[in-house]
């Protein structure tokens, strides 16, 4: 199939030791190359993590050679997963990558959703699709936005970080999404990173840009007016939450929306503070609001339904779930909470359904074991 084709790999696979993928390119008639050169026909960047030395002064992958080699058209750089839809491995589709939920990446990464919640807004990662307000991710977002963090943190200045991620911008626009999109600047202690026109560190606390305006231009951000207004009010609620202050972040919440009005994003925004600082009551309240403002709103009607699982309240938590499903079908937090809460009612049958929707669309979630130990022997 690849009849003489030479194939250079850099950075880590996530599907398979680098070993045995070059096993398989050599099954198929190609031969492999020790390190990429520009004799390469194919230079295969793994997905575990994006593909930049943990140093300045490392070996640089895309060299002078290989970039004149592929301006000619002579090489060509590829994703993994690319190199297995070549060789007819995997099926040419968007969702040839596992999506995770953030609850499920959380999970993952062994952070709070919190964070997976904050990074998205943020822009620190981005959904590779999103139903009805719920976010799907691609687990190298929250690893390659990972990954810069230890790289700065490993002493690899930030000219030699853009460099690295503009060159994989320019062969592979979508690698690096979303660090391809920002600055990376250091401001005393702090290393930071441009985005828009603000300034986050790579925890994602937010920072005034003043050197982002034009020459004598005003920074209407930089100087708060003596009424902020709804959006400065939602940055300042990011902050205190980020700092800790829970109860004085979803204060700000409210007070955004007693000046601009009630949108669902801050009654989730708001009920996911209370229910971190053990309001069951009131989180439940608010997720109640913000699917009646949007009743789209999937990730609110299931965590409505967790909630009301945790007041006692099962056989509501089963209606809200059930409606999270009907607005979307696939989501695999709502049957895998649903399938649990109708084991404890006893209802057996009904479970079974939802565990086994679950490994159909969540195969190997985290929280697949605990599945197929509820589905017993096959």
């Amino acid at each position: 199939m690849l009849s003489g084709t030479r194939v250079a790999f850099v950075g880590k696979l996530a599907s398979m030791a680098r070993r045995e993928a070059a096993q398989l390119v050599r099954e198929h008639g190609g031969v492999v190359l020790e390190k990429p050169d520009a004799s390469a026909h194919w230079i295969v960047v793994g997905e575990h993590e994006i593909p930049l030395p943990a140093a300045e002064g490392q070996e640089d992958w895309f060299d002078e050679s290989i970039r004149e080699a592929s301006q000619r058209g002579t090489l060509e750089v590829i994703t993994e997963t690319q190199l297995f839809q070549r060789l007819g491995l995997v099926e040419p589709t968007p969702e040839a990558h596992r999506l995770y939920t953030p609850a499920m990446l959380a999970d993952l990464l062994g952070v709070p959703v919190a964070v997976i919640r904050r990074w998205h807004r943020r822009g620190l990662i981005v959904p590779a699709r999103e139903v009805r307000r719920l976010p799907y991710f691609e687990f190298q977002e929250v690893a390659t936005a990972r990954r810069l963090a230890e790289l700065l943190a490993a002493g690899m200045s930030p000219s030699a970080i853009e460099r690295k991620l503009e060159a994989l911008g320019r062969f592979l626009p979508g690698v690096a999404r979303p660090l391809a999109q920002l600055s990376v600047i250091v401001r005393g202690k702090h290393i930071l990173l441009r985005q828009g026109g603000g300034l986050v560190e790579p925890g994602g606390q937010l920072h005034f840009d003043f050197d982002a305006t034009e020459s004598g231009a005003e920074t209407e951000a930089a100087l708060p007016s003596l009424s902020p207004s709804p959006n400065q009010m939602c940055r300042l609620a990011a902050e205190l939450e980020e700092d800790g202050q829970l109860a004085a972040a979803a204060d700000m919440l409210r007070a955004a929306m007693a000046a601009g009005g009630p949108k669902a994003e801050l009654c989730f925004q708001v009920a996911e503070l209370l229910y971190r600082l053990g309001d069951l009551a009131g989180a439940r309240e608010r997720y109640y609001v913000a699917v009646e403002l949007d009743e789209d709103y999937v990730e609110a009607r299931a965590n409505l339904g967790c909630v009301l699982a945790e007041t006692g309240q099962p056989e509501l938590a089963v209606a809200a779930l059930e409606g999270a499903l009907v607005f979307h079908s696939e989501y695999e937090d709502a049957h895998y909470h649903l399938a649990r809460i109708l084991d404890e009612l006893n209802r057996h049958e009904e479970a079974e359904r939802h565990w086994r929707e679950f490994l159909t669309q969540a195969p190997d979630s985290p929280w697949a074991e605990e599945a197929r130990r509820r589905l017993g022997p096959a």
